[in-house]
């Protein structure tokens, strides 16, 4: 698959987190002799947050997340995170959570952990049976592969019409000590978070109760990967977990210096998928000032980035500034259609209900020539405001998702 035009030069070179250690294999879940199937194992005393789709017809595996998390097993006993592509073990009843119950099973004996502190996630197709086994299979070589520098491997195995790996990182110094903060993501279609989004894994050695993970995971996934869309469709497997092991023995409890960094990993990882979106040319930021309330600007934010109208407009780099027009009224939010105005970049397109007296067409039609793009408007009606994060909608997206079972 070509690499999206959009996507970074490279994958970052990620440091090693103490603490947890990951491996990847080729378990033929769907595709023979492609990496299907990571595994990463964390050490005793390592606390777990997560946040999940809100689909009501999520996975097994997602519903079996939900329930083990912040439950009573010992985080003193270790814990692990497996993870397969190719199948996401969704809408396959109660097969599917014998699938996860095998699964996590096999990898607490392999381990010597409670399977109480085994989270599974799965990807790909939705209503086919997960054929486990296949997955059990290559648990001790996944164990006996560990790797402390195995997190890049870790993300190739998850991805599925991704058209590369995601990973982000952020090093930031706490009381005299280092603190380091390290994820990866995958997603490409299907994008439109309603809790976390995708699959999306981040590490850290920070110290922090289970509580106070939870809390700030929860804070900050309103802000990054629940602001951002790429065909309005939320997943059933939509998983985000953050592990924090403690190795630093830095506590981090209360310190904005360690929540900036984790919100930037987030959103560095969030705007990767949103670069990957399927068959993506253009990288698109949303922003809604002026609304009657925060929720209120972001419905109106997400109604634009979400419109087929505008983002085929903008795929083919038409300044076509009515379809936004369109996508507000639409939004049911409060707007006052003489007090909008629409700026693309740092030109002003409308003002006051009306075009404005300075824009041209032809300075409209340059600025969509960008792979960058900003659309900034304004309701005038109060102080509310939010931005989000969307791509184009092009004939590569629906080429992808026409042969997706192919």
């Amino acid at each position: 698959m070509t690499k999206s035009p959009l996507a970074p030069d490279h994958f970052p070179d990620l440091p090693v987190i103490d603490g947890v250690t990951f491996a990847a294999t080729a378990a033929g879940v769907k595709y023979k002799d492609r990496t299907d199937v990571m595994l990463a194992v964390m050490a005793p005393g390592t606390q777990i947050a997560g946040v999940f789709t809100k689909s009501s017809t999520r996975s097994a595996n997602v519903l079996d997340c939900q329930a083990k998390l912040g439950g009573a097993a010992d985080a003193g006993a270790g814990a692990a995170i497996i993870v397969n592509s190719g199948n996401s073990n969704a809408f396959t009843g109660k097969v599917g959570e014998g699938s996860v119950a095998a699964v996590c099973e096999a990898t607490a004996d392999a381990l010597g952990i409670p399977s109480e502190r085994v989270f599974t996630a799965a990807t790909g197709v939705i209503g086919e049976r997960l054929p486990h086994d296949k997955i059990t299979a290559k648990i001790d070589e996944l164990v006996a592969a560990q790797n402390a520098g195995g997190l890049e491997a870790a993300a190739n195995a998850i991805m599925t019409t991704d058209t590369f790996a995601k990973g982000a990182t952020k090093t930031v110094e706490i009381d005299g000590k280092p603190v380091k903060i390290a994820g990866m993501a995958k997603g490409s279609g299907m994008i439109a978070p309603d809790m976390a989004t995708m699959l999306v894994y981040i590490f850290t050695d920070a110290k922090l109760s289970q509580d106070e993970l939870q809390a700030t995971l929860g804070s900050l996934c309103d802000e990054t990967f629940n602001c951002i869309t790429v065909d309005s469709d939320t997943s059933t497997s939509d998983s985000l977990m953050l592990a924090a092991t403690g190795a630093s023995g830095v506590d981090v409890s209360g310190k904005n210096t360690f929540t900036d960094a984790l919100r930037d990993v987030m959103l560095d990882l969030s705007h990767q998928v949103v670069r990957d979106g399927e068959g993506a040319t253009k990288f698109i930021e949303v922003t809604v000032r002026g609304g009657a309330t925060d929720a209120s600007a972001k419905t109106v934010a997400l109604a634009i980035a979400n419109s087929p109208l505008v983002k085929t407009a903008i795929a083919g780099e038409d300044p076509n500034w009515g379809r936004i027009v369109m996508a507000i009224g639409k939004s049911g939010e409060p707007a006052d259609r003489d007090k909008i105005s629409i700026h693309f970049g740092d030109i002003l397109v409308a003002d006051e209900g009306w075009a404005a007296d300075s824009y041209t067409e032809e300075a409209g039609a340059s600025y969509m020539k960008a792979q960058d793009l900003n659309i900034s408007v304004n309701l005038g009606i109060g102080t509310g405001a939010s931005t989000v994060w969307t791509c184009d909608l092009t004939h590569g997206y629906i080429t992808i998702n026409a042969d997706y079972r192919s």
